[in-house]
């Protein structure tokens, strides 16, 4: 079965994305570029449209080394659990590109936002994190098709940026992205070229009717 030409281009964004890191020019991201890339992340789907997210674009040098500095060193703890051939693994392992990116973006989530009364929100209370997460995808898919990478940092711990970025106690720091040109994108995710983890097929993680029925009958 044949598809548009559109259609085409979509999927070929979302398989070509990237968690960057190592890839990183730090040349600069065209104003317009960065616009688009925003407003796309803006346009997400939202729980009770509260649009519960804020982007603190991050390009001082000093912020960025401190939080550089942070991440290397809860890199370090999580190294230090590791064992034998895994230790050596992960020591081959760049985990984030906070310098050699060309800006950080740092996205929050306000539950207060649309309150108090968030329609879809009673029974599930995560569903405005859900809501960021989205604007997050649509922030790397949209930076995807700019051409931009863009790498996702999780070596954190959330008091510590929001200490660094003064980020009001009520909001959550949900990702430090790290976004800018890049050399180009792999072809495969970092994990899985180096060996940590391979890709899980699609066959795996389908279930029909109920989990764990694998036929469809």
């Amino acid at each position: 079965m044949s598809i548009s030409e559109k259609v085409a281009g979509l999927y070929e964004v979302l398989h070509r994305r990237r968690d960057t890191r190592g890839e990183f020019t730090g040349a600069p991201i065209p104003p317009e570029a960065l616009h688009r890339v925003l407003t796309a992340a803006h346009a997400a789907p939202s729980v009770g449209l509260s649009q519960p997210w804020d982007f603190i674009l991050v390009r001082d040098e000093t912020t960025r080394r401190a939080f550089r500095d942070h991440v290397n060193a809860e890199r370090s703890m999580f190294a230090a659990q590791l064992d034998g051939e895994r230790a050596e693994l992960f020591d081959r392992i760049k985990v984030e590109g906070i310098l050699e990116s060309t800006l950080g973006i740092a996205v929050t989530y306000d539950p207060e936002r649309g309150s108090p009364a968030v329609l879809g929100r009673h029974a599930i209370a995560d569903a405005g994190l859900y809501s960021v997460c989205l604007a997050i995808q649509n922030l790397w898919l949209a930076a995807t098709a700019e051409g931009l990478g863009v790498g996702w940092v999780s070596f954190y711990r959330e008091d510590a940026l929001r200490r660094l970025l003064h980020i009001p106690a009520r909001l959550r720091p949900v990702a430090w992205l790290c976004v800018g040109p890049v050399a180009g994108l792999p072809g495969k995710p970092d994990l899985e070229r180096v060996g940590w983890r391979n890709r899980i097929p699609v066959e795996d993680v389908m279930h029909h009717e109920r989990y764990g029925e694998r036929s469809s009958r």
